[in-house]
């Protein structure tokens, strides 16, 4: 169960948590700091297949894990922030900057067990609200997809229906596509 403190705080005090970049990672909204769930053996797949895959089938943006976004009044981690590259912002010496003020182009959150399903969806709202053209929240035990898009009526996306996704990312997927990387044997017997 995702851990959570008691105490109202702002987003300035949350950010000076000194336990704040502890695993799993800390989320601040409405003056709450919460504990995400940890990561199961699915979510960490799905995770991990679907970082290559985007960063494979794009120029324009990278897709990172557990980027801590802190916009608009809220500090969250989606389990994947897709990016721009030319909206990172940079330092000195040409590298990114460690905080991110902004919200993601894309977010991509995949639902665990322990997960609050509202509080989750809340926080992709947030990010569309905010700039964010595009969200997906993966569903593991229902595999299924529901797809969030600014100033659209969300669409659940099940079986051989291709998912949307931003214009630069040159990538064709279903759930179908993504939930089958689970089947974990299709794998093992190829290499």
């Amino acid at each position: 169960m995702a851990a959570s403190t008691t105490l109202i705080l702002s987003l300035e005090d949350f950010l000076k948590l000194p336990y704040l970049e502890d695993s799993p990672a800390w989320e601040y909204l409405d003056g709450v700091a919460v504990q995400k769930p940890m990561p199961k053996t699915r979510h960490s797949i799905l995770q991990k297949r679907l970082l290559g895959e985007v960063d494979s089938n794009t120029t324009d943006y990278t897709a990172l894990p557990e980027l801590r976004c802190t916009f608009a009044g809220r500090s969250i981690v989606p389990d994947i922030a897709v990016v721009a590259w030319n909206r990172i912002p940079l330092n000195d010496i040409g590298e990114p900057e460690d905080d991110f003020r902004e919200a993601p182009d894309w977010t991509i959150e995949i639902l665990s067990p322990d997960q609050k399903v509202n509080r989750v969806i809340d926080n992709i709202l947030h990010c569309l609200r905010n700039g964010s053209k595009l969200g997906w929240m993966l569903d593991p035990d229902d595999y299924s997809i529901l797809v969030f898009a600014p100033q659209q009526e969300p669409e659940v996306m099940r079986g051989d229906r291709q998912l949307t996704m931003i214009p630069g990312v040159n990538l064709t997927l279903t759930a179908q596509q993504i939930f089958a990387w689970l089947q974990v044997n299709q794998f093992r017997q190829s290499q």
